[in-house]
């Protein structure tokens, strides 16, 4: 988004200001990112004489000079290269500024907070340098940063950002940082974290029972544990991380063991781009996002036999990897002996938050890791590594966390000060005050009571950075989700939004869609207006509210929950809708016993705990199961994944053309249930695959086809759907737009129906994002209610 600017009106005017001089508001993020001491550097170059302060409204400059105007305009074209200004205005003063220089001043504090929260920024080149020269002060400190780099939202306690208010605050700098931080032409000028070796945070081992380990060289002492094949839990930015050799089978499947995470794909680490580059196939795109600021993880296709360890991602298409974001990361590269890869996984059991403190680790991680890298500087929110992908010329973000939140995201309408509270897997929430909505780092999954206590502690610390007291809030229409409890007890006028609806509103605020668009949104699960389970829907929508256009025919759920953590339910499923009773004696899912299959099958014929759902995501499981894949999940999304990976092996370059080439035999199947719903019958084309199974054609010829079939009957009908509605803007979300085959396919088809599609970047399409879509519903609906009411 551009700045905005006031104008000055007149002449007059701008005579008063000439001759006052102005006070000018730089609101965006605008603090952390040395914004202060740019202002000093500018105003040297253009002769300005005044004074510039932290607020928290934002950057305030008092000015005076005779290039005032051309100083302004300066601001915004060479702002620091980690700024972000939203919003720029001036106003002249009524009396003459008293000043002969410019000079920084101490920070002031308002009763409301309208200043950005700088996320934590990776080691910047500069540090880098000092970092690795024997003759630098700094030479292999691990907490080197400056304006330009480090650590900030996960430090930070209130704003305005200062030193006294970031957990820095014990740590007194010594004469040597004192003398930057002071200096304005020094790079560290008002660095909050500014440290060194004499002042400043240190590093420190630990056994699994929290002894500390005599050893001269912490990092070669780690690097030592980790080439014999032993887990080290350590702790970094936002969190720990549990790592081991990334090239070691046995390494990992001990972390896995350890863990309880058999399969769920590993990030890794690598040193730097060239050593990704041997490991995984990069585009440019690819490598400038591994090496932004924000170092996020990168999903990343692996190439065949490299030294990585082969469980990693197994029967995965992608794997994940970033690059060192923090001096000790890149300390641990720079020993001889570490290992090409590092598996740096979130340092948690699964289904918990990560580990933050030293003692929370010690507790909780003592039977996982072998040994404890520990540092004493505290962390005041957790943040976990981001997760982002290339799909459809794009960067999509599929865990906006590290190096992203809490930036906001802005829209043009005006929101009261309003919580979105999300939904249940991969939570998050979402603040909203004027226009601008906060998102949330990522939260997780929430079905316990840590995983809430996480929720709860990041909503009143987001809160009290952002001074935003909500009026109002939304939740999803599951009325058990814990999300929607908190929200309920909140006290506050509550807004239920349907789970696809606040899916498809999330999409609009990001590319600034009023409605009405049709919105195709494929998941596993959302709660519907009728009390059946959703999840492949094409509704027409605003922000005020949605009709239900279409749907994926409606299947059995055997064992309700139990089928999203069972594909070969699913499998079943899809077979007693084609062939009834004899389902049973069909040979499918061979690692499934017969009297499990009996039970399901009478399941099934009396319709006992069988609820009905239209998900994309369980339809997916389905047909993974069929193919032979993985009958019982051990992670959310695997068989769906796996399934995806299985399509790629048979992808060719025209594969998008049979999409165009046979869209009309789309037609066949769908079916009109009224003059306002249509259904695709989704068990036609798995009943055309069952037939192509037994002719022999092979297994990822299979996938790609029903991947085909599907992008082929949706973009039909959306197609349709525009011609009786007139609406020709189409958003895409849900977790199952991860797939980047559906993805690519759908915006490819719709597209070359002269239709506009759109879908997430910036914010996730995954459940991620429903927190944005409430915030944004919700709030307009108190708005139009309140207004209703005055």
């Amino acid at each position: 988004m551009s700045p905005q600017f006031s104008q000055v009106s007149n002449s007059n005017t701008r005579r008063k200001s000439l001759e006052n001089g102005v006070e000018i508001l730089v609101q965006g993020t605008v603090q952390g990112v040395g914004f202060r001491p740019f202002v000093f550097k500018l105003a040297s170059r253009y002769t300005i004489a005044g004074t510039v302060t932290n607020t928290s409204e934002g950057v305030v400059i008092r000015a005076a000079g005779p290039q005032i105007f051309s100083f302004i305009e300066a601001l915004s074209a060479h702002a620091p290269p980690l700024a972000r200004i939203d919003a720029c205005s001036h106003q002249p003063l009524d009396e003459p500024l008293q000043a002969d220089s410019f000079t920084i001043v101490p920070s002031r504090t308002s009763t409301s907070s309208r200043a950005n929260i700088p996320p934590d920024i990776s080691l910047c080149d500069d540090c880098f340098a000092e970092l690795t020269n024997p003759a630098d002060r700094r030479f292999g400190y691990p907490f080197i940063n400056c304006t330009n780099c480090g650590p900030r939202f996960s430090i930070i306690e209130t704003i305005p950002y200062d030193r006294p208010k970031t957990s820095m605050k014990l740590f007194a700098m010594c004469a040597d940082c004192n003398r930057e931080y002071l200096d304005p032409l020094d790079r560290r000028f008002h660095a909050q974290p500014n440290a060194c070796p004499v002042c400043g945070p240190a590093i420190s081992l630990h056994d699994n029972q929290g002894r500390e380990l005599d050893c001269a060289d912490v990092i070669e002492a780690a690097i030592t544990a980790i080439a014999q094949g032993k887990v080290v839990a350590i702790r970094g930015l936002g969190g720990f991380h549990l790592c081991v050799d990334g090239c070691s089978a046995q390494a990992v499947a001990t972390l896995r063991r350890r863990k309880n995470r058999p399969d769920k794909p590993l990030a890794i680490m690598v040193k730097d781009l060239s050593q990704a580059a041997k490991l995984c196939r990069l585009s440019d795109l690819e490598k400038t996002t591994l090496s932004s600021p924000q170092h996020p993880i990168v999903l990343l296709r692996p190439r065949s036999h490299s030294a990585l360890a082969e469980n990693l991602a197994p029967e995965m298409s992608d794997i994940g990897l970033m690059l060192p974001y923090t001096p000790l990361h890149h300390l641990l590269f720079a020993h001889p002996d570490c290992a090409a890869a590092l598996v740096m996984t979130s340092g948690n059991m699964s289904g918990e938050p990560i580990c933050t403190s030293n003692e929370d680790a010690l507790s909780r991680l003592a039977g996982v890791a072998d040994l404890f890298l520990f540092h004493n500087r505290d962390i005041v929110t957790r943040v976990d590594d981001s997760v982002v992908k290339h799909m459809a010329g794009d960067i999509r973000t599929f865990r906006r966390a590290r190096g992203y939140a809490p930036e906001p995201l802005h829209i043009p309408q005006e929101l009261p000060e309003f919580i979105g509270c999300g939904g249940g897997l991969k939570s998050t929430f979402s603040l909203a005050r004027g226009t601008s909505i906060y998102p949330s780092q990522h939260i997780g999954d929430l079905f316990n009571t840590a995983s809430l206590t996480f929720y709860s502690e990041s909503v009143a610390n987001l809160k009290r950075l952002y001074e935003i007291e909500p009026v109002a809030a939304a939740c999803d229409l599951h009325p058990d989700y814990l999300s929607s409890h908190f929200a309920r007890d909140l006290g506050l006028p509550l807004y239920r939004i349907q789970h696809h609806h606040a899916h498809a509103a999330a999409v609009m605020a990001e590319h600034n869609l009023k409605g009405p668009v049709l919105a195709v949104v494929l998941d596993g699960t959302g709660y519907g207006t009728d009390q059946t389970i959703w999840g492949g829907e094409i509704l027409k929508a605003d922000l005020h509210g949605f009709t239900r256009l279409g749907h994926l025919e409606q299947l059995s759920l055997p064992g309700g929950d139990a089928a999203a953590q069972e594909p070969w339910r699913m499998g079943m499923s899809l077979l007693h809708c084609l062939f009834g009773e004899n389902c049973g004696t069909l040979n499918y899912f061979p690692a499934i016993d017969s009297a499990s299959k009996s039970v399901l099958v009478q399941m099934l014929q009396n319709r006992f705990n069988t609820p009905l759902t239209s998900s994309c995501g369980r339809l997916f499981d389905g047909v993974a199961a069929l193919l032979g894949l993985t009958p019982v999940a051990t992670f959310e999304g695997q068989a769906a994944m796996q399934l995806e990976a299985l399509a790629r092996k048979s992808l060719t370059s025209g594969w998008k053309d049979i999409l165009i080439d046979g869209i009309e035999d789309a037609d066949c199947y769908l079916k009109q249930e009224s003059e306002q719903r249509w259904e695709i019958i989704s068990s036609k084309f798995v009943k055309k695959a069952l037939d192509d199974i037994s002719s022999g054609m092979d297994r990822p010829a299979l996938a790609l086809q029903f991947h085909s079939w599907l992008i082929s009957c949706i973009s039909r009908l959306v197609e349709k759907l525009s011609g009786t509605t007139g609406i020709s803007d189409v958003v895409l979300s849900g977790g199952s737009m991860q797939n980047g085959i559906l993805l690519e396919g759908l915006l490819f088809a719709l597209a070359r129906r002269g239709l506009a599609p759109y879908t997430g970047a910036a914010i996730p399409i995954n459940d991620g994002g429903v927190s944005v879509g409430q915030a944004l519903i919700g709030g307009m609906l108190h708005v139009s209610r309140s207004t209703n009411e005055s």
